[in-house]
């Protein structure tokens, strides 16, 4: 299992990549209707990449935000999906809700099998 440290640098890491080469082809990305849904995708993409890197900050650090954390990389993630063009930050959102509920369902699962081990014992 990846620590938090190496994983808050891999998605830091990650982060900056995408999005330098976003805005290195955000002309393309905005150039045909399927690249500008691909643009809003991969800004959904950068949303679950800072989202991971803002979470393993906080463990690492001790505090917790809640919402704060979701909110904040929504946020740029949409800064990032409108600088490309205005539908990329229709469908940023959309596949970000579909992350976050994804990743909320995934959570769940875990979580609630570990407090059913915690449980038994």
């Amino acid at each position: 299992m990846a620590s938090s440290t190496n994983s808050m640098l891999s998605s830091f890491f990650l982060f900056t990549v995408m999005l330098s080469l976003q805005e290195m082809y955000r002309g393309k990305l905005a150039s045909s209707e399927l690249l500008t849904i691909l643009g809003g995708f991969m800004s959904s993409i950068l949303f679950l990449v800072l989202l991971t890197f803002i979470g393993n900050f906080q463990e690492s650090c001790g505090v917790r935000t809640g919402w704060g954390a979701v909110i904040l990389a929504e946020f740029v993630a949409l800064v990032a999906a409108g600088t490309v063009h205005r539908v990329c930050i229709t469908t940023c959102f959309l596949f970000s809700m579909v992350f976050l509920y994804e990743i909320n369902k995934l959570s769940g699962m875990i979580h609630g099998k570990a407090e059913l081990k915690a449980k038994r014992y």
